[in-house]
């Protein structure tokens, strides 16, 4: 399966004021943006309130050096220097038009009733109490929950993958 924007020429840029567009459309009411560099990766977020609500993004930016950018995808051949920076760019720039899209498709789905803003940005709202996003709190504790219990869990009212 192919990324979403794998191929975007699209600024991030253009992305991220997209993203401000789309959040004022919808009735956000503040909206920040930051980055930082960490062991040789770029992390970047975005914070913004809409429903009295702060909701965070973080994107994971990747390194220049990893090696899904060091050769073609089709042959595997090694990429020169400039050729390598070129996919890492394509790279940074495809996560975020994917971040535009998943903002604009969340605020949609709220706004059409479909669902509703609390649960479609659960992850990303940002404890008060602990500045830790609702994502970052639950994280660890559906892992240690899941731990241990048979991954080949059914659907409800479905047999089991073994039935």
């Amino acid at each position: 399966m192919s990324r979403y924007a794998a191929e975007t020429s699209v600024p991030i840029e253009r992305s991220r004021a997209e993203i401000e567009g789309i959040l004022r459309r919808y009735g956000a009411d503040g909206f920040r943006y930051g980055w930082a560099d960490r062991e040789q990766r770029r992390v970047e977020q975005i914070e913004f309130t809409v429903h009295e609500r702060l909701i965070r993004f973080t994107l994971i930016m990747p390194s220049q050096h990893d090696p899904e950018f060091a050769r073609t995808p089709a042959r595997g051949h090694r990429r020169s220097d400039k050729d390598r920076i070129r996919a890492w760019d394509q790279g940074c720039r495809q996560r975020w038009r994917a971040l535009a899209l998943c903002i604009k498709a969340k605020l949609e789905a709220v706004e059409c009733g479909i669902s509703e803003f609390e649960s479609e940005f659960m992850a990303q709202i940002v404890d008060p109490g602990s500045g830790r996003t609702v994502g970052e709190i639950m994280r660890p504790q559906i892992a240690q929950r899941y731990a241990g219990i048979d991954a080949r869990l059914s659907l409800p009212g479905l047999p089991a993958p073994e039935e």
